[in-house]
């Protein structure tokens, strides 16, 4: 076993070294696996439970909660920055500035931060919501020092938080301690909407752009100056998330132009990631319009603070939270969406400038997205004639050139056959009742808005870590779960439930492993523990997927490029009579000259 410690030791003194040449990345991390350098024993800091779990952070200390169920101590609720609230509404979040010698209670889960989508409804909402959750194996010794993942959740920057039984970090956090290499996992909130995302030139003047982003980053530096009282080693913290969360992810891959803050050691980015950025697909893209002044503005001329003689972004600070909601919340024309802002200091540039010239933080990346990701992202239109497709092109794009639809429109030709969801998937013909109401074309346009919004600039991102040394892993995830009908596929949020291995579903109005038939419950489980194991070994053995100790499983191989190279996904699939087929490989060119073009214009054509 000493033999194995060594080699650990080796590959970590390795990877910190500052120039590591190409051609060793791949091969030294598929050594990780052959070698055995990820065999794992139980973690002797962890101990049959004795009373409440009690921590002592650098303010004070706090109790926590048992769960007999995994064996697990809870510490839900706990602050990271002072509220967001009257003078602090709007500006960039403060750390906390007082301590106490009593012991607070650590208990339940904060309110969710305001947001204003289906993620929110049943759910306490509050202004004063800068709160993180810490789950970890039962009565670990502050010297465990073990790997850390820190979950930010999605909702398109508008809507969710970390108490949604969908993201229940337990399942995870057990199938570390099964695997004999426990972990401890954080679930962070941050604000959302207009409340964290506000733009215009009042709010860049102010410096008080970006505000979701910054809040995670205070959080960020919360965990690196007190994770190690829970057990946890604040060099092996791995940033994750899925959709909005993984653009966040990206956005801290990318922060004050690829600054490297040592927040975290590795990344996981499921449906997002660096390159993506979640414009509205009817309003235009690109970074910076005049869309973001606008809604400043509509904003405040409904709240009354454009009558004021004071600055109008102190009047927002001043106004009641209900005045404020409500416009906010309200359907006037002109008021959101509000995505991030490129602000020259959190959001230096164009992440397509940064990826080309290497400026991001180089740790290992884990990335992917799912098989009919359009199916979710597509504008609400029916398309049946190349007219109309190239109708929705022309007022989707970024100021480019005439000529640029129709060259798209060749890139996306309608052909069914590699339109999506595939036949395998979408058992209707093109001139089927189905079909023809859901428009014609329709698997043409949830072709193209699909690699527009997520798949390109997931290939952009494996090529850009591969480009410049870094290792990252690509998947594809290729199952249609139940509750989702044939012509929605495999489409966005679905791997979720799998990573968590969350087989129970619960969070879920349908449990995506409910009305299976036993071969296919079996595949389903069985693919979600693959998942889930893979996740973990990620985070626990310096971003190699492939110690997740299962037998006859496929080698996830290094995102490579070198020598002309596509590069090679693992694609995750409940199809097939074996194990072997849940996970396989594929190259990685699947509608490689429209992505191509997506890419290389990304900031041409899209402004991103």
């Amino acid at each position: 076993m000493e033999l194995y410690k060594n080699a650990s030791i080796a590959l970590q003194e390795f990877w910190s070294s500052t120039e590591i040449p190409n051609t060793m990345l791949s091969s030294l991390f598929g050594l990780c696996a052959v070698a055995g350098v990820c065999l794992a024993t139980p973690n002797p800091n962890i101990h049959a439970h004795t009373s409440l779990p009690s921590v002592t952070v650098k303010n004070g200390s706090y109790s926590g909660v048992y769960n007999p169920t995994y064996n697990q101590d809870l510490f839900l609720g706990i602050p990271y920055a002072q509220p967001p609230v009257d003078d602090l509404r709007f500006r960039v979040p403060q750390s906390l500035n007082a301590s106490w010698s009593d012991v607070r209670p650590a208990t339940a889960y904060s309110p969710f931060c305001v947001g204003y989508g289906g993620d929110d409804l049943g759910k306490e909402l509050a202004e004063d919501c800068l709160y993180l959750s810490v789950i970890r194996p039962s009565n670990i010794q502050p010297n465990a020092s073990l790997p850390v993942v820190v979950w930010i959740h999605g909702g398109g920057l508008f809507m969710g938080g970390s108490n949604d039984a969908r993201y229940n970090l337990s399942f995870p956090v057990q199938n570390s301690v099964d695997m004999g290499s426990p972990m401890i996992g954080i679930s962070i909130q941050y604000r959302l909407s207009g409340w964290g995302f506000l733009g215009g030139k009042e709010v860049l003047d102010n410096g008080v752009a970006n505000l979701g982003f910054r809040d995670q980053r205070l959080a960020l530096h919360w965990v690196q100056e007190n994770i190690a009282a829970f057990g946890g080693n604040p060099q092996k913290v791995t940033i994750m998330g899925e959709s909005a969360g993984a653009q966040s992810v990206g956005a801290h891959l990318l922060a004050y132009n690829g600054r490297d803050d040592k927040l975290f050691s590795g990344a996981i980015a499921e449906s997002g990631g660096p390159g993506v950025m979640f414009f509205s697909t009817t309003n235009g893209t690109g970074y910076n319009t005049t869309a973001y002044q606008t809604s400043y503005d509509t904003i405040v001329a409904s709240t009354g603070c454009g009558n004021t003689t004071t600055n109008t972004l102190s009047c927002l600070r001043a106004l009641p939270y209900e005045t404020l909601n409500a416009a906010l919340n309200s359907s006037i024309p002109g008021v959101g969406p509000f995505p991030p802002t490129i602000d020259n200091d959190f959001v230096s540039t164009y992440p397509s400038i940064q990826l080309t010239s290497g400026n991001f933080v180089k740790v290992p990346l884990l990335i992917g997205t799912n098989t009919d990701e359009g199916t979710a992202f597509k504008p609400d239109v029916s398309v049946n004639t190349t007219t109309q497709f190239l109708s929705v092109l022309n007022a989707t794009l970024y100021p480019a050139p005439p000529s640029t639809s129709t060259i798209i429109s060749y890139l996306y030709p309608n052909i069914p056959a590699i339109g999506i969801p595939s036949f395998q998937t979408w058992p209707y013909a093109p001139n089927s009742t189905i079909a023809i109401a859901l428009g014609a074309q329709i698997r043409r346009l949830q072709a193209y808005f699909g690699d527009l919004v997520v798949n390109a600039p997931r290939r952009g991102a494996n090529h850009a870590w591969a480009a410049h040394g870094v290792p990252s892993y690509s998947y594809r995830f290729d199952v249609t779960v139940t509750g989702n009908p044939p012509w929605v596929g495999a489409t966005h949020f679905q791997e979720v439930a799998f990573v968590f291995n969350n087989t129970r579903g619960e969070g879920y109005a349908v449990n995506p492993f409910s009305n299976l038939t036993a071969a296919q419950t079996l595949a389903f489980d069985e693919l979600a523990q693959h998942m889930s194991r893979s996740w973990v070994s990620f985070i626990v053995h310096d971003g190699d997927p492939n110690c997740h100790g299962l037998k006859g499983k496929v080698l996830w191989p290094v995102y490579d490029t070198r020598n002309g190279a596509l590069g090679q996904n693992i694609v995750w699939s409940a199809k097939g009579n074996d194990s072997a087929s849940l996970g396989r490989v594929e190259v990685d060119d699947y509608r490689i000259e429209g992505m191509d073009f997506i890419v290389k214009n990304s900031l041409a054509v899209y402004g991103r």
